[in-house]
């Protein structure tokens, strides 16, 4: 996926974070995401970086709506949104590495 393709999926779920927080309290399962500091208008991000917040956007919104929707979500898909947050997260302490050694 190229990086303006990634901003705006980034976008789409930011605009499904805004619906769902009209119905539902969200701070917690959000504040992973809003420690980020990375919204979809951080063009300068790398793409690395909007990855990883789009995994942890998707996972906070998975753990929303299986919380407050009767668990109408499977938690396999909770547990696999975490996963790839977790793994893009390493992918992103690399990058962050490799350009501290230069």
């Amino acid at each position: 996926m190229y990086k303006d393709e990634m901003i705006q999926l980034h976008q789409f779920l930011v605009y499904v974070l805004k619906y769902l927080e009209n119905g539902y309290d969200i701070k917690d399962e959000c504040e992973e995401y809003f420690s980020l500091n990375i919204s979809p208008h951080h063009i300068h991000r790398t793409k690395a970086e909007h990855k990883y917040a789009i995994f942890v956007l998707s996972s906070a919104i998975s753990e929303i709506l299986a919380r407050k929707e009767g668990n109408n979500l499977p938690p396999n898909v909770v547990n696999g949104l975490s996963e790839l947050a977790r793994r893009s997260r390493k992918e992103v302490v690399k990058m962050e590495a490799r350009l501290e050694a230069k």
